[in-house]
């Protein structure tokens, strides 16, 4: 059954973008007016050209939130390459499959992270190293090239052709269910008609001030929400990477009297959580979106109460799919706190069955997504693109429901996938690391509920006989391959993982068992 599609359609009159007004902050300090950043990303796409880098070059960016980030993605675009957005919390080996992959012959990155790319740089296809130095104080290193050879570029408009429509534009790797990454392939129509979705849903202008929490390597704090207020003349505020604190989050939001802000659902709960609320300005706050998970009632309606004037939206999407291809407004948050809404303009959302066939009224099904924000697919992945991709809809492995009045609620995940944090953390990735580890001869990984990062990643292990092996050595040896993110928060021990009759692993049995965990502190604990 087709759960609808809006077709509606508005007609925009023609501004010309105020270049005095500011366009990027970093937080409540360095503010860029949009002549500034015209400038900056024009000099980093020429300083590009000049280096030899041509259309379909890849471009790693590995880069803490920064108003440079801007430039730099902004510039690998202009000129035609494809930018690949690099999550700097990968370690050495995830780094080194990226880049790989994706073939990148240019790697700018902070020189925080020097020595972890400099233990892997002879085996990667990079032929230019560019260092931005970061605030924490490590040195560039001998071998990388200084960002002023970006600075130093010619603030021009760059001499070559804009990339058309059907460019790629950009790679951003995704963790896959084989525990493969697979890199999503973005063409400038995707973010083209991205940025227009939501400024027409939304009815963002010149004078929107929007900012996002997460780190700019993710969909969730540039393609959402800051891209669109940027592409409209307006102003995107970013937050430095690491030590989150909601009382900074509010207080940028103050200083800056930012209009829109999306909070991933942990930051509403610390949100609705806060004794000393009046003590924040939030008068200029129009709408609070959130996503990655529906929000718990109690924190909508504490929400409510507090900011009466401040619209709560749910969204649901995914990096592949349309990263907000769903949202509710703030009666159906209200109203309806399991629901994520409806299709945003121009977007189709289906249920199927296993088979590819519409589900019946009131059934579950697989959610696809159709419309002009759906990847091309995944770089150089047929195998993986004829799973995920048909005749323009993209398979999400999440499950859906409708209610009685045409919302769309989230029923559960086909796949295993795991979110925490605001992360995907996919459990077959981190069960084949956990089997490299000698004494370990069966592992499953689950998600229990965690209130404060939705859910956390577990791992339940049965040793070899006569074997010993303690949680914290589990979880180190996890930290040496993976990404802190995807390592177990909890550890369990059993004598045998549940099967079937036919041996497929039963694991909502493991979740339901170890379901008590999520009530615990976490790292270590053994059941």
């Amino acid at each position: 059954m087709e759960t609808g599609f809006i077709t509606r359609r508005s007609q925009w009159p023609c501004r010309r973008i105020n270049g005095d007004r500011p366009a990027v902050s970093f937080e409540d300090g360095d503010t860029w007016t949009h002549d500034r950043l015209r400038g900056r990303v024009n000099a980093y796409a020429n300083a590009l050209l000049a280096d030899g880098v041509q259309p379909g070059d890849r471009v790693g960016i590995l880069l803490h939130n920064c108003l440079e980030y801007w430039a730099t993605y902004l510039a690998v675009m202009r000129i035609g390459a494809i930018a690949v957005r690099l999550n700097f919390r990968l370690t050495a080996d995830e780094l080194h499959f990226a880049i790989n992959d994706s073939g990148s012959t240019v790697l700018c990155f902070h020189s925080a992270f020097a020595e972890t790319i400099g233990g892997i740089r002879d085996d990667l296809p990079v032929r230019r190293f560019i260092a931005l130095e970061s605030d924490s104080g490590e040195p560039r290193p001998d071998w990388a090239a200084a960002w002023t050879m970006l600075d130093a570029g010619s603030a021009e408009e760059p001499d070559c052709p804009r990339p058309t429509a059907d460019a790629p534009a950009m790679l951003m790797y995704t963790s896959g269910t084989t525990g493969r990454p697979k890199g999503a392939v973005w063409r400038h129509a995707n973010t083209l008609w991205f940025t227009a979705m939501q400024a027409m849903q939304w009815g963002l202008d010149e004078h929107t001030v929007g900012m996002t929490t997460g780190p700019m390597y993710h969909v969730g704090a540039v393609e959402d929400l800051t891209s669109a207020a940027l592409a409209v003349g307006g102003h995107a505020v970013v937050l430095k990477s690491g030590g989150f604190s909601i009382r900074r989050v509010l207080e940028i939001v103050a200083n800056r009297r930012v209009t829109d802000l999306f909070l991933f659902p942990f930051m509403i709960y610390e949100l609705a959580q806060l004794d000393d609320h009046q003590g924040y300005d939030l008068s200029s706050v129009k709408r609070i979106l959130s996503g990655g998970d529906p929000l718990l009632p109690w924190a909508t309606r504490t929400l409510q109460e507090r900011y009466p004037w401040i619209e709560i939206i749910q969204v649901y999407g995914l990096t592949e799919g349309t990263p907000i291809a769903a949202c509710s407004t703030g009666e159906e948050t209200l109203a309806h706190p399991e629901s994520v809404g409806r299709p945003m303009p121009f977007t189709e959302i289906s249920l199927r069955n296993d088979d590819g066939s519409e589900a019946g009224p009131g059934e579950e099904g697989e959610i696809w997504i159709r419309g002009p924000v759906v990847c091309e697919g995944y770089w150089q992945r047929p195998d993986a693109n004829r799973e995920s991709f048909t005749d323009g809809w993209c398979h999400t492995g999440d499950l859906g429901r409708l209610t009685d009045n045409g919302l769309l609620c989230i029923a559960g995940r086909k796949k295993d996938m795991i979110r925490t944090g605001g992360e995907n953390v996919y459990p077959a990735e981190l069960e084949d690391v956990l089997m490299r580890l000698a004494g370990v001869r069966e592992a499953a990984v689950v998600a229990v509920p965690d209130a404060r990062f939705i859910e956390a990643v577990t791992a339940v292990i049965v040793t070899r006989d006569g074997v010993s092996i303690s949680p914290e050595e589990i979880i180190s040896h996890c930290r040496q391959h993976l990404a802190g993110y995807k390592c177990p928060r909890h550890v369990a021990f059993t004598d045998a993982l549940p099967r079937t009759p036919s041996g497929k692993l039963m694991k909502y049995r493991l979740r339901e068992t170890y379901r008590h965990l999520g009530s615990e502190p976490g790292s270590g604990k053994t059941a």
